[in-house]
């Protein structure tokens, strides 16, 4: 039996299909005892992720992902701050890019977590396109008042090095030029193990269960100080 392919940094053998996924959008509901008191209560400030299925709990459990995750640490730690996540499976820069405008509207979010590219670079799509997409979303999440959090990703290796690094370099570029925070590859701690495949379901692309608190624990010191 060949082993599954794995979202490696250092070994990426890449599948020319993008999994599709349901969306998640999660609105916490905060029960008050006092009708009157939660009438005039401050209205809790709003984290917005906007993400592909590496976000969207692509084959998890409902509630086990890395987002579900995030909401009830925030919880634990005393932090009113509600996540609405945004992700969907397969989404493109583009397509984030296209519904952001709704969504900042809708939410009005104190910070928005970028966490798109992956599908952009499984379709070859052009480093142009990709950057001027993450450029904007960045743009204009900061001009609504939100605080950015951008999260890179790494691509295979079968496109060559030459694109791969400038795909990275790409996040480096758009966090200095919106002053955003940057945590330049989310998998990192899963893809990057010295046995990847423990960390990955049966299609090597998607993390499974066991690596969603993973990926929040490397990704919570990026989030906290825009918090």
């Amino acid at each position: 039996m060949k082993p599954p392919l794995v979202w490696n940094r250092r070994h990426f053998n890449a599948c020319a299909a993008a999994a599709a996924a349901l969306g998640l959008s999660l609105a916490p509901i905060v029960a008050h005892a006092n009708p009157a008191a939660a009438a005039n209560a401050p209205a809790a400030p709003k984290l917005l992720v906007l993400g592909d299925s590496l976000s969207a709990e692509f084959g998890l459990r409902r509630g086990s992902g890395w987002v579900a995750l995030l909401q009830q640490r925030l919880a634990s730690e005393g932090r009113s701050m509600q996540v609405f996540n945004a992700s969907i499976g397969g989404e493109t820069t583009a397509g984030g890019r296209s519904r952001l405008p709704a969504l900042l509207r809708t939410h009005q979010p104190a910070v928005v977590v970028i966490a798109l590219g992956a599908n952009d670079a499984l379709r070859g799509l052009p480093l142009t396109q990709t950057s001027d997409n993450l450029r904007a979303i960045a743009r204009e999440s900061r001009a609504a008042g939100a605080r950015v959090l951008l999260l890179g990703i790494d691509v295979p290796p079968n496109f060559g090095e030459r694109f791969r690094q400038d795909f990275r370099r790409l996040f480096t570029d758009i966090a200095q030029a919106e002053q955003a925070a940057l945590m330049l590859f989310m998998l990192e701690g899963v893809a990057d193990r010295a046995d990847p495949t423990e960390l990955f379901q049966s299609d090597g692309i998607h993390p499974n269960e066991a690596a969603q608190p993973i990926i929040l624990e490397q990704v919570w010191p990026h989030l906290r100080p825009l918090l």
